[in-house]
This record gives C-alpha cells, sequence and structure tokens, in this order.
C-alpha cells in the first residue's frame, strides 16, 4: 500500500508543546495486521501537529509518563463494551500500535497524546474483527450523539464523555486536525476500521471515529 506522507508541521510559539509526542520520522499512524483480518489500517496522524521540538525518542518506546493517572477501562453501555484499556506507543515503522490479536477486546490508548480528560483530544483505538469473529469495537458505529462513555483511570477516577458524531473517512481521507489537533476542552476519539474489505495492507477501506466531549 502506498504510504500516507503527514503534511510538515506548522511552527509554534517557543514554550508550546503539543501533548502528541512523535518521531520527527514518522510519516504513517494508526497500523493494523490486516493479512490477519484485523487492525486499524494506515492514514494520515499526529506528524501534522508535531514539531521537531517535540521529538525525544525513537519509535518503538513507551511514551512519557503522563502527569495524570493513566486509564485502565473503558465502558461504552450503548453498544455493550466493556474493556480494558492498554497504553499503546509508536510501531517500529513509527505508526501507533494496536493491541495485539491474542488481545482483540482489549482497546489501545495511545500514551503519546493527552490522557483522557486532560485538555486535547485523547485517543483509543481498537479491533473491529480478527478471523475469530467480532472484537471490541465492531459496533463502533451504532453510537448515537449523546451516548455516554465513561474512562476509569488507575488513580480510581471516572471520567465522563458523551457522543457528538460518529462518522466514516476513507483511510487516506482522514481529517487530522479534527482527530489530532491539540487545542480545546477535553475530548475523546475512538477509532476502529469499517467500510468494504480490500484486503491486503489496508484490509477495510474506512476509518470509523467516534468523537466525543468531556461532560
Amino acid at each position: 500500500m502506498t504510504r500516507v506522507r503527514a503534511a510538515r508541521a506548522p511552527r509554534r510559539p517557543a514554550g508550546r508543546r503539543s501533548p502528541w509526542v512523535v518521531p520527527l520520522a514518522v510519516l504513517l499512524v494508526l497500523v493494523g495486521v490486516f493479512a490477519m483480518g484485523a487492525g486499524l489500517g494506515r492514514t494520515a496522524g499526529p506528524l501534522e501537529w508535531a514539531s521537531a521540538a517535540d521529538v525525544d525518542r525513537p519509535g518503538g518506546g513507551a511514551g512519557p509518563e503522563p502527569a495524570t493517572s493513566r486509564p485502565v477501562s473503558l465502558a461504552v453501555p450503548a453498544i455493550g463494551v466493556a474493556a480494558a484499556i492498554a497504553p499503546v506507543g509508536q510501531a517500529r515503522d513509527g505508526s501507533i500500535a494496536v493491541p495485539p490479536l491474542e488481545r482483540a477486546d482489549e482497546t489501545g490508548w495511545y500514551d503519546r497524546g493527552p490522557v483522557p480528560g486532560d485538555p486535547g483530544p485523547a485517543v483509543i483505538v481498537g479491533h473491529v474483527d480478527t478471523r475469530a469473529g467480532p472484537s471490541v469495537f465492531v459496533d463502533l458505529h451504532r453510537l448515537r450523539p449523546g451516548d455516554p462513555i465513561e474512562v476509569t483511570r488507575a488513580d480510581g477516577s471516572v471520567v465522563g464523555f458523551r457522543v457528538d458524531s460518529v462518522e466514516r473517512f476513507a483511510k487516506d481521507q482522514l481529517p487530522a486536525e479534527r482527530v489530532y489537533g491539540d487545542s480545546g476542552p477535553a475530548g475523546l476519539r475512538l477509532i476502529t476500521c469499517g467500510g468494504a474489505w480490500v484486503g491486503g495492507r489496508t484490509g477495510y477501506a474506512d476509518n470509523v471515529i467516534a468523537f466525543a466531549t468531556r461532560t
């Protein structure tokens, strides 16, 4: 599959740091294992919102320790999701990793972005299916505006969100600013695959994204 190059980031005022900490060489995000019938696919990504000043480690390592207690579980009652959350960082190719296929009912929080509940959009990814059957976000497309989402953090605090919209985008047309933009109130992005199955490294043609804001 042709790689999607992210646009060069605009210069930020001195002293302002993006919550997205990514390697400068990262040109791809959201990778899945489509040969196994699962995953998220490759789209435009957070490099568009990172400057050279944000670079502090090569891909593949853990993100910086967040100041806020990290998320540990996700509840989306409208679609029957009650799932563990594990941190995911950079895959070897510099993309956002996803939970391993043997834990396809687990979700992954991108630990180089905001913690859910902190300012800016936090990203949680999950598989739609595997060869074994449906996975954690198989019904993500069924969410409706106003549906509640809860994220429990390791310190026991619970952060509530409400769905604003659920939208589907071709993987080469992801609205990166809406997904990764680092300004504004606390938000949440739940992301999985959708659309037609096209196979190969692409897998499903689209990404399904639930946009939510903190209540």
